[in-house]
């Protein structure tokens, strides 16, 4: 009977000095109490554990019984007997074994768990984990940064739950487990603070440095990916509950303020090779954008906040954050990012950002990040939303800021709706200088010209594809039209009366001919389907497109015809507005040549 075999062992180590233990003394031990723990004596064994007299045998192998411990406690049912003598064996080893070793055993079970029992065993060792960590002598803030590492290690290959549904149903545990995980860490907490209140010059960094390195891996994971809006009918939002009390300690541990100001470059840790450099250089940047947006955005610790820093120095200091987040192609990401960037941008008036900021690397970079976004992204509220904010970064800029911003995304953007969308913006800031009281030299006379270089003329000539560049192109024209209408010949504000005839040469006779070409290609193709469908007698034949290597759902010729005739469509409509945007420019000329003859 196992029983009957530990307590022969028992008696046999009673007789023994703590020294004279052997290792063949460790293994029978542990094979007898793993077979009462699996015969189901646990009862038995905790007797075995609280006697008194087995304080020194417990003391040096009870570690050993943390692995079938575990096994059982997961094997019995929630409201098992048996269970809950386990946990009380398991309460009793924290108490009464070797800090050390039993520290070790710890983390071993915790490194060996995997898949569907990682939430389950973390949780479940945690309370033992920080008992032990509580006796440590030496070397406490490197074991308590181990554990913590060695959780999140194991933590982080486990998918967030997103949607309120996941959230409620917690399937792996996450939820619970990361708040347990701050539990956990708490007395550590409060010994870093209690130091520091007792001396302003805490040299002891270690404990807090692991403790910052805890919240930094908590940052980018799971908050990074979690949903962390506030979700109806959900009392405690736990990724929030989470969020809280990660800032709580960041702030009591000194570390919050500084972080939101740190330029994360040059602040990682020398490696001597360069990916571990990469490596750690983007998981900093990844924590402090989520750290930016729980302030900013979710108003976390936004209290603690010093509220003097004026609203372009917050988009300033943000700015590298919202360019991580925007570069990530995760929904809760972007998502993140262009929330980050919109709260900003809201803290800010009209007309008031400086064109000295497009001066900052970053204030280039994000615009081009966020036409990205508004042109490959997957998802159509976060493209909606990014054209949304796009508009605001615009609206933000003194009247040179937006000149140059406009000039920027002109070259950059490479997509003709986006292009259209900045020539109607032109367009706007046009108007508003012709008919405001005060003048703005950047969209008038010379600096005017300069830009309309870049908006009135085909990129590739004649051969420009039209139809790919039918946004950028009716914007153009539109532009040219409202020109010719609202600036007389005699005031000429805007300089197009000078460079008329540049604008002639380099956009309305390429487009003149690019459109004869055009429409006479697209009329042969519908022509040439025509008569195909005669052949065969069918309307049914089918042809595969690929698009960017992807292969689309097959077209049967009527949808082939429906596509060019849509072409020729687009074709009439930009020669519509050519005819009338010639049309009056040769009434005004007349009218203008009449006048001085």
């Amino acid at each position: 009977m196992a029983v009957d075999e530990l307590q022969a062992i028992i008696q046999r180590c009673q007789i023994l000095e703590e020294a004279d233990f052997k290792g063949e003394d460790f293994n029978l031990f542990q094979v007898a109490g793993q077979k009462c723990l699996e015969d189901g004596y646990a009862a038995q064994l905790l007797e075995v554990i609280q006697n008194e007299k087995n304080k020194v045998i417990i003391k040096n192998m009870g570690w050993n019984l943390i692995s079938p411990l575990v096994r059982c406690i997961f094997m019995y049912k929630q409201e098992d007997d048996k269970r809950e003598h386990c946990l009380k064996i398991l309460d009793q080893l924290a108490q009464l074994c070797n800090p050390k070793e039993l520290f070790l055993g710890l983390l071993e079970q915790i490194e060996q768990t995997s898949g569907e029992q990682v939430c389950q065993t973390v949780t479940l060792l945690l309370q033992p984990l920080q008992t032990v960590l509580l006796k440590l002598q030496n070397k406490k803030a490197y074991s308590v940064g181990l554990s913590l590492a060695m959780i999140m290690n194991q933590l982080t290959p486990l998918p967030v739950p997103y949607t309120k549904q996941q959230i409620q149903e917690d399937k792996l545990g996450l939820c619970q487990c990361c708040n347990a995980v701050v539990d956990f860490a708490k007395p550590f907490v409060n010994e870093v603070v209690k130091n520091m209140e007792k001396s302003s010059e805490y040299n002891d960094m270690e404990l807090k440095e692991e403790l910052l390195k805890f919240c930094m891996k908590s940052l980018k994971y799971p908050l990074l990916t979690a949903q962390l809006e506030q979700l109806e009918g959900v009392e405690e939002h736990p990724f929030r509950h989470f969020a809280a009390e990660i800032i709580d300690i960041l702030w009591d541990i000194r570390e919050l303020i500084p972080l939101v100001f740190l330029h994360r470059k040059g602040k990682c840790p020398h490696w001597e090779n360069q990916d571990f450099a990469d490596i750690e250089q983007k998981n900093s940047a990844d924590s402090l954008a989520c750290l930016s947006y729980l302030m900013f955005v979710q108003h976390f610790g936004i209290d603690c906040f010093p509220m003097v820093f004026s609203p372009s120095y917050l988009l300033q200091c943000n700015m590298t954050h919202i360019e991580v987040l925007l570069k990530r192609t995760e929904e809760s990401m972007l998502s993140k990012g262009l929330d980050l960037f919109e709260s900003c941008l809201l803290r800010m008036e009209d007309n008031g950002l400086l064109h000295q900021y497009l001066e900052f690397r970053d204030f280039i970079n994000v615009p081009q990040d966020l036409v990205k976004v508004m042109t490959l992204c997957p998802i159509e509220h976060l493209r909606k939303k990014s054209l949304n904010i796009l508009q605001l970064f615009i609206d933000k800029f003194d009247a040179e800021g937006k000149y140059t911003l406009f000039r920027c995304l002109l070259k950059t953007s490479n997509h003709a709706g986006v292009e259209g969308y900045i020539i109607k913006n032109i367009k706007d800031q046009i108007h508003l200088s012709l008919t405001k009281a005060c003048d703005n030299i950047w969209f008038t006379g010379h600096h005017l010209i300069s830009l309309l270089d870049l908006v009135l003329l085909l990129p590739e000539g004649a051969e420009t594809d039209l139809l790919q560049n039918s946004d950028r192109i009716m914007a153009s024209l539109n532009l040219l039209r409202y020109l010719v209408i609202k600036d007389c010949e005699s005031d000429n504000q805007t300089g197009v009366w000078t460079t008329l005839a540049k604008i002639e040469q380099n956009f309305l006779k390429p487009l003149h001919v690019g459109l004869n070409m055009s429409k006479a290609h697209y009329e042969a193709e519908i022509k040439n389907k025509k008569e195909n469908r005669r052949e065969v007698h069918s309307s049914n034949t089918v042809c595969s497109v690929t698009v960017s290597g992807e292969k689309m759902p097959a077209m049967t010729t009527e949808m082939q015809l429906q596509v060019l005739h849509s072409a020729l469509f687009t074709f009439d409509l930009i020669e519509s507005v050519l005819a009338r945007v010639e049309e009056l420019i040769e009434v005004k000329v007349k009218a203008l040549m009449d006048e001085n003859s």
